[in-house]
């Protein structure tokens, strides 16, 4: 089995909270992505931490709960063994709302988050998405006064743009930014990374794998389950499809060189970008896990990581990051 430990952690910020270099996604052990079981989820952060994994993510939109409580479940008698992270103020249209950062919404949802994860204290917590309608300096001073009461360690922001990561680190000093960062959708987070490592601030990579298709296992829509949300993805659809595996071929061109998997690759790549970077791959099965945590064996010279960057330049991926619906509420 697959042991992480070993390996250097990485600071989140300037928090003094130190996590291993991988963390774990558990979006879709919430039926993100087709239906999951509670107790494989729980088997499957079981072996994470196992494995030496320490940063745990979730927010408490997946499942609208659900996922906070099964990893309260997963958790129990380990909670020295993690850095939780979860997230707050994605209100996925609700209402005709997308994000929500009113100061009072931001002390009822933490409240929320720490009865479900049945914890204290969350090591990490993130304003899951940029509410346009309030000033980020509101929302992230309603998030300070969490750290003063003892209720959250650190803070971080998700889909932000660097103007508004500036702003909010004046309120108080941010530990880490979340946003989507892949070698096939990084036009955003090569943006956002200068302004991270001016700071001092540690990028946490979601959806590190494109949703799936750097792991080149995906060679059409059929491959996914009929409730899969990604057959409506754009970024799956005709054509787009057709552009991204064509580019996805280059990678793993190169990682049959390398002796690796091209998902193995794609993290390594991340990993080999900057020492503050933890991507945080999420998976339901326990070999995909092992695997993704091999990318620590994989090592890349600098000239590697240009030669995969200049195989998948910025932009060149077909198709948008969210449905339509979806991206008037991203990077704000």
């Amino acid at each position: 089995m697959t042991n992480i430990s070993s390996f250097p952690k990485r600071e989140l910020g300037k928090s003094g909270i130190k996590v291993a270099p991988i963390g774990l996604g558990c979006m879709s052990l919430s039926g993100a992505y087709g239906p999951s079981g509670d107790d494989e989820g729980i088997a499957l952060i079981h072996a994470a931490i196992d494995m030496g994994v320490t940063l745990i993510d979730t927010s408490d939109m997946y499942g609208w709960g659900h996922n906070e409580e099964l990893i309260s479940r997963a958790i129990k008698g380990r909670r020295d063994k993690i850095v939780l992270a979860t997230k707050f103020g994605n209100r996925g249209g609700k209402d005709g709302k997308f994000a929500d950062g009113r100061p009072e919404f931001v002390v009822e949802s933490c409240n929320a988050s720490l009865k479900r994860l049945g914890v204290e204290v969350i090591d990490l917590y993130y304003q899951h998405r940029i509410d346009p309608d309030v000033p980020i300096e509101d929302t992230v001073g309603a998030m300070k006064k969490l750290i003063e009461a003892g209720k959250v360690r650190a803070l971080g922001l998700s889909e932000a743009k660097p103007a508004t990561i500036r702003r909010a680190h004046k309120v108080h000093p941010l530990a880490a930014v979340q946003n989507e960062f892949s070698l096939l959708y990084r036009v955003e987070a090569e943006e956002t990374l200068p302004v991270l490592q001016e700071l001092g601030i540690s990028f946490v990579p979601y959806s590190p794998l494109g949703r799936g298709l750097l792991s080149a296992s995906i060679a059409s829509p059929a491959a996914l389950a009929e409730d899969d949300p990604r057959r409506r993805h754009p970024r799956y659809a005709g054509k787009n499809l057709e552009t991204n595996l064509d580019l996805v071929g280059h990678i793993v061109s190169i990682a049959h060189e390398k002796n690796c998997t091209p998902a193995q690759l794609a993290l390594a790549w991340l990993l080999a970008r900057d020492p503050g970077l933890v991507p945080i791959p999420g998976t339901r099965r326990k070999e995909r896990l092992a695997e993704n945590l091999g990318a620590l064996d994989v090592t890349l010279s600098n000239a590697d990581v240009k030669r995969l960057s200049d195989a998948i330049p910025v932009g060149a991926a077909a198709g948008t990051r969210y449905p339509e619906a979806q991206l008037a509420s991203l990077y704000i």
